[in-house]
């Protein structure tokens, strides 16, 4: 057996989010990559997100929790892999727990556009088809979508 068939093809497994915000790539690089910024804006609407810790750095992680409207809290950590600032992000992101079997992999571009906006390009890659499906049925790619109008109002003021 191949590990296509365990894991599904990199289309299968992948979800793809863009936006252009007007801000300049350094800003908006820095609103991912600082504890002050990002705690004011990741997560859904009506979501709070809470930092413990923030440590930007290959080899480090950012350990916080997504807490919804109905009260729900959800236990998250990133272990950064790779940063090329301003440019590049690649991280895994799980909930901390043990050997979490739905961890999956984040790669983030930031292009800067000659009119001082900044394309923001979000792929995230699932370890399964199945795993992919399943985030896709709760609604991660309008939840994802809507972290990113916060990241857009966030950088309006900041």
């Amino acid at each position: 057996m191949n590990a296509t068939a365990d894991t599904g093809s990199i289309l299968d497994r992948e979800i793809v989010l863009s936006r252009v915000f007007d801000a300049p790539r350094d800003l908006v690089f820095k609103a991912w990559t600082d504890a002050k910024h990002i705690s004011k804006w990741f997560g859904p609407k009506g979501f709070v997100t809470t930092t413990f810790e923030m440590d930007a750095r290959v080899g480090g992680q950012w350990r916080f929790e997504i807490k919804a409207p109905d009260g729900t809290v959800f236990p998250n950590l990133v272990r950064y892999l790779e940063i090329k600032e301003p440019e590049l992000l690649v991280f895994d992101h799980g909930s901390g727990a043990g050997d979490d079997p739905d961890k999956f992999r984040v790669t983030i571009t930031f292009d800067a556009q000659g009119d001082g906006k900044t394309i923001v390009t979000l792929r995230q890659m699932h370890p399964s088809k199945a795993r992919r499906q399943l985030v896709i049925g709760f609604g991660a790619v309008e939840l994802g979508y809507q972290t990113l109008d916060k990241l857009a109002q966030h950088l309006d003021v900041a």
